[in-house]
């Protein structure tokens, strides 16, 4: 009997503050493609099946207008709402939030529109095959349905060369589990091309090789068990804080903290790309013409 194809969940609900805009519709590849659909295609050719959208209910109209014909009738999918009123143990939003309750939200989201396994990644974010192709390889050889998955990158091939960014480096043992991820903001080069970040008002240099987590998980069902308990503590905390969001990261810390679940680190050698600040859009639309005219990826892709 054939496996069950895993999922691919696509969290697109963000609002794209430091970009000025919806990144999630950008046209990025020769055709006008977006990011989204480069993941979408790596994914199906790495043996996923459905693919799971999470956006905001007011998203939904433009959402469907802009994908439908070029993407939407190509793919089996679902639409899933992350929504600010969508909160466990009948906690309630606070009227003067806009923002969307962060990734470990977005997760909790999607609780009833999988029951496979699934990878989880950004919506704006580019992966390469290679990152799809080891979570599918990972779920196939994977028996056990609480030990998860991280592909993560080396910190220097995820770096702008427009501004500094915020990235979770990853400590792990020996044998490439997951210990825990610890949040480093203003990483950037130096004018000698060395990694350095600001960390607690002090300038330390980093490892450039060091991995790091850009948000791709490979999760099964079995994560949902104790997610509503960790926004139960976080909104306890964190209910009125109108700008505070619950993420993965700090979630997974909590589940190898409590030994309730493990992430097994899959290293991938591919460069990361993403557009994070506007002026990284030229570079990933030169990035993308040149994988298309390698005959890496078709134009348009479906």
């Amino acid at each position: 009997m054939e496996k069950v194809k895993p999922a691919l969940v696509i969290m697109a609900a963000g609002m794209g503050s430091r970009y000025g805009g919806l990144k999630q519709i950008d046209s990025l590849g020769p055709a006008g493609e977006t990011l989204m659909e480069y993941a979408i295609f790596d994914a199906l050719k790495a043996g996923f099946g459905n693919i799971v959208f999470i956006i905001r209910e007011n998203m939904e109209t433009v959402f469907y207008n802009f994908f439908h014909e070029r993407l939407l009738k190509h793919i089996p999918y679902k639409l899933v709402f992350q929504e600010l009123n969508d909160l466990p143990n009948n906690y309630s939003t606070p009227k003067d939030r806009i923002k969307p309750w962060g990734t470990a939200h977005a997760l909790w989201a999607c609780r009833n529109a999988v029951d496979t396994p699934f990878a989880v990644i950004n919506a704006d974010d580019f992966y390469g095959h290679e990152a799809y192709q080891n979570i599918s390889n990972y779920f196939k050889r994977n028996s056990n349905p609480y030990i998860y998955a991280l592909n993560a990158y080396q910190l220097d091939k995820t770096l702008s060369d427009f501004g500094s960014v915020n990235r979770g480096i990853c400590q792990v043992n020996t044998n490439n589990q997951l210990i825990n991820i610890n949040e480093y903001i203003g990483l950037a080069r130096n004018a000698e091309g060395t990694v350095e970040s600001i960390l607690a008002n002090e300038t330390i240099e980093i490892d450039p090789e060091v991995p790091v987590s850009m948000n791709i998980w490979a999760f099964y069902p079995t994560v949902f068990e104790l997610l509503e308990v960790y926004l139960v503590e976080f909104l306890d905390k964190n209910q009125y804080e109108i700008k505070a969001e619950a993420y993965i990261p700090a979630y997974i810390d909590k589940l190898i903290l409590q030994q309730k679940g493990s992430v097994k680190v899959l290293i991938s050698n591919a460069t990361w790309f993403g557009i994070t600040h506007l002026e990284d859009k030229n570079r990933a639309q030169e990035i993308l013409r040149k994988l298309v005219e390698k005959g890496i990826y078709p134009t348009p892709l479906f």
